[in-house]
């Protein structure tokens, strides 16, 4: 057992002396809007998570001496070229769009992210017009994908009755990934219920790559010894968290996420603290239900950075929210063999004291990192 319980101690310690920024729930996702001006004119808006850019940057930033990187502008210009270089609007012989930096710096709706705008002109390119980001996607890494839009934000004056309901195809949005075809600008996207098998892999993928969120489940799980309890923590935490991600993504509440980022470390700390005073798991469903409130206003962030159109709405939240459960499941049905597993091999059928604590000392360390990092990125 000590040598099981070292290991994991190593393991955990090493990750978390690597753990990247506090809140990337949304790492690797990036974003792009692109808006016909006329004339054969477009507007490009590539939008990232900002610690994404500065590992992408950081990592293809070519070498040189010569450049003061502390001279007013300089970092910028340079980050504008990196995309600049890497998106293209292109025709099918690979005729590129002449491009130019408009703008880099900070979204202004959303504190973690950057923004690039370019201004492409296609007027003299003939034929028709593809979307190509794929040497982004390639800097970013083997996990990279983008959600694409096509026109203003809001705008869907244009849209036919049966658009809107999604029973025909229209202008929005799709989610790409390395290896995709191109997008074709002159046809339309994919319908909210196409784009749903999307938003159900970025749902999955939001709560395996949600560490925050897997070590608050993992905790209140750490004393049962039976599927029950296992059962009502995990129905709890599904109920109320789907309430707070529904009325978020839906726009009728909306709390900072930065204070929801704060929360969500202090009820890591709360439930690993726990463990050390009692060993009742029957109760602890109420623990998951009060904090899966918390926790549902961080999975919408997840959701709701995507960009999901109005018309999408529904689908995508259902889609979303369901791949959610179903990454919290797998993650149940890994973790419950493991400790039972453990006991029957090392304890003689009963959960070891040591084993409890020693995981849920670690989990209230990351809850502690976590939250003193958010707490200083307020100022």
């Amino acid at each position: 057992m000590v040598w099981l319980l070292n290991g994991a101690v190593a393991v955990v310690v090493a990750f978390f002396a690597s753990a990247p920024a506090a809140h990337a729930h949304t790492a690797n996702i990036s974003s792009s809007r692109i808006v016909p001006t006329g004339h054969g004119l477009y507007r490009v808006e590539v939008g990232f998570l900002g610690t994404d850019i500065e590992r992408m940057f950081a990592e293809n930033k070519p070498k040189s001496d010569e450049v003061d990187l502390t001279e007013p502008g300089v970092i910028e210009g340079m980050i504008g070229k990196f995309i600049q270089t890497r998106v293209d609007l292109q025709n099918a012989e690979g005729q590129t769009c002449a491009s130019t930096v408009v703008s880099v710096g900070d979204d202004p709706t959303n504190p973690y992210d950057s923004k690039v705008v370019l201004r492409m002109d296609c007027s003299a390119v003939q034929g028709q017009i593809f979307y190509n980001p794929f040497r982004l996607l390639e800097a970013q890494g083997p996990r990279a994908k983008q959600l694409v839009s096509i026109g203003e934000k809001g705008d869907e004056s244009h849209l036919t009755e049966a658009q809107r309901m999604g029973q025909e195809p229209a202008p929005g949005q799709v989610m790409i990934y390395p290896g995709d075809p191109m997008i074709d600008l002159s046809k339309p996207l994919l319908t909210p219920w196409e784009l749903a098998p999307k938003f159900f892999s970025a749902g999955v993928e939001h709560i395996v790559t949600g560490y925050d969120h897997l070590c608050f489940l993992i905790a209140v799980m750490l004393w049962a010894t039976r599927i029950w309890p296992v059962v009502k923590i995990v129905t709890a935490f599904t109920v109320s968290h789907s309430v707070t991600l529904s009325l978020a993504a839906l726009e009728l509440v909306n709390l900072p996420s930065r204070w929801v980022e704060i929360a969500i470390a202090l009820s890591i700390i709360y439930v690993a603290v726990e463990n050390f005073f009692t060993r009742k798991v029957d109760g602890r469903w109420r623990d998951t239900f009060a904090f899966g409130f918390i926790h549902g206003f961080g999975f919408a962030s997840g959701l709701i950075e995507l960009g999901v159109p109005q018309r999408a709405i529904v689908p995508a939240l259902a889609s979303f929210n369901i791949g959610v459960e179903v990454g919290q499941i797998g993650v149940v049905l890994i973790v419950l063999p493991l400790l039972l597993m453990t006991d029957k091999i090392f304890t003689r059928g009963q959960r070891s004291p040591l084993l409890v604590q020693v995981c849920s000392a670690i989990i209230a360390c990351f809850g502690a990192y976590w939250f003193f990092v958010r707490v200083a990125e307020l100022g």
